[in-house]
């Protein structure tokens, strides 16, 4: 028994080593397209597009400002107009106050001047997550200021649309802003001012039906669904099947309505391009 003891090795408890790490459940972010699940840091890196697939996730009003526009070079215009209830619409002032307190006070449309690549431009930025983008009389006014400030300083417009279409609690007044805003597209082309219409998901409606589809050029990003009326809709008027995908930035492009679709992560420098390359500027005058 003495010597049996010689061999036995002498167990001693361990004390573990591992650390468990604890991962919050909001550091994930899932794909709606293709369902691929990844840390939300990679896709903010990615600009919120998705690092599998490369569907372009929809970002807010602020992000694309921050995309486009030189650092600290923003300056906000029209901060302060307001939506009313011209109507006495049902529950709309309700709405209102539910839209400002998800995406600001600033309404569907922020508008600007800032710099791009060292070039003065003006910017409107709509943000869908304000009813949906929809285009009332404030988003129709302050395309239009806008539109008018860049024909008499002479300084090319940008235009970023994200909207379902008009905004049916102001009625025919929130219609008019087709009319309104086409007017002032059309005296900034007079003018021989440039304008790039960026299109983004979904651009649809009143919106699409009038100044987002009235730019020198027309971007587009990748898979963005744009169109007038939704293919329910169409299919009943027409009687006929629609092709697969017909709304799509791709099937526009291939069917020349738009000009390019643009990865949101070229979108900056190909429009810094597109604005040299039309007021007859080379890369070393951006900033002159």
């Amino acid at each position: 028994m003495a010597r049996m003891a010689w061999f036995k090795k002498e167990r001693k408890p361990r004390t573990s080593e591992r650390v468990k790490l604890e991962i919050p459940a909001d550091a994930w972010e899932k794909c709606d397209e293709c369902g691929h699940i990844d840390i939300k840091d990679r896709f903010v890196r990615a600009l919120n597009v998705c690092p599998n697939c490369g569907h372009h996730r929809r970002i807010s009003a602020q992000e694309y400002i921050d995309l486009l526009v030189d650092e600290g070079s923003w300056h906000e215009l029209d901060a302060g107009l307001r939506s009313t209830d011209p109507l006495n619409f049902e529950s709309y002032r309700d709405r209102l106050l539910v839209a400002v307190k998800k995406a600001g006070p600033l309404e569907a449309l922020r508008s600007g001047y800032a710099r791009l690549d060292g070039m003065p431009i003006d910017l409107a930025v709509m943000d869908f997550n304000f009813m949906g983008g929809s285009m009332g009389s404030v988003v129709g006014e302050k395309i239009a200021r806008l539109t008018r400030r860049s024909a008499e300083k002479h300084v090319p417009l940008i235009i970023v649309s994200a909207s379902g279409g008009a905004r049916m609690q102001e009625g025919v007044l929130s219609l008019m802003q087709m009319a309104k805003t086409s007017v002032e597209i059309a005296r900034l082309r007079s003018a021989r001012i440039p304008f790039v219409s960026i299109l983004t998901n979904p651009t649809t409606g009143g919106v699409s039906a009038s100044y987002a589809m009235q730019g020198d050029v027309i971007l587009a990003e990748p898979g963005a669904v744009i169109g007038f009326a939704g293919p329910r809709v169409i299919k009943q008027t027409i009687g006929q099947d629609l092709p697969p995908g017909f709304q799509t930035a791709e099937f526009l492009l291939e069917h020349g309505v738009v000009d390019a679709v643009v990865p949101r992560s070229e979108l900056r420098d190909t429009t810094a391009q597109l604005l040299r390359h039309m007021g007859g500027r080379r890369p070393a005058e951006a900033a002159d």
